[in-house]
């Protein structure tokens, strides 16, 4: 390793997200409910080089393996990245995540006429498209800027 590389320490158990569309690594952590709090070891690499997508984020949450629901958002936000399972300082899973075909609760709609931003007891359902997702209850759709839009606390 040379002088100029930066080095990151292998986490013992969790997940490792790599190849994360770049600048979109607070996003991830933001899908993942991590805020600082709960004594989580995290470490993010932001805008890194990457050989295949030219820069890219990584995050390393120790302690912790991903829901699906997780997965399918970072698929959103990601659909380059790979999760990879860490357990005892070995990778023992590693998966390209899959764009799901709709997601349910886990973005708002932009359309504030939506009924689902209504005081309505409906979950948010997005179709996923070619470039985006589109409500199923109005039809709006979002191209850009997907982790704007999570429904998450």
């Amino acid at each position: 390793m040379s002088e100029h590389e930066l080095r990151v320490a292998k986490i013992r158990n969790g997940t490792v997200i790599d190849h994360v569309t770049a600048g979109q690594a607070l996003n991830v952590l933001a899908v993942l409910g991590i805020d600082g709090d709960g004594g989580l070891g995290v470490s993010i690499g932001m805008n890194v080089p990457s050989d295949k997508l030219g820069t890219k984020d990584v995050v390393k949450v120790e302690g912790r393996e991903l829901s699906q629901g997780e997965v399918d958002i970072i698929s959103l936000l990601a659909p380059e990245a790979t999760v990879n399972i860490v357990r005892e300082y070995e990778v023992v899973e590693k998966n390209r995540v899959e764009r799901p075909a709709r997601v349910v609760g886990l973005l708002s709609c932009p359309n504030h006429n939506c009924i689902t931003n209504a005081d309505e007891p409906v979950d948010s359902a997005f179709a996923v498209v070619d470039d985006g997702v589109r409500c199923e209850y109005c039809g709006e759709i979002v191209r850009e800027g997907i982790g704007d839009h999570l429904a998450v606390d």
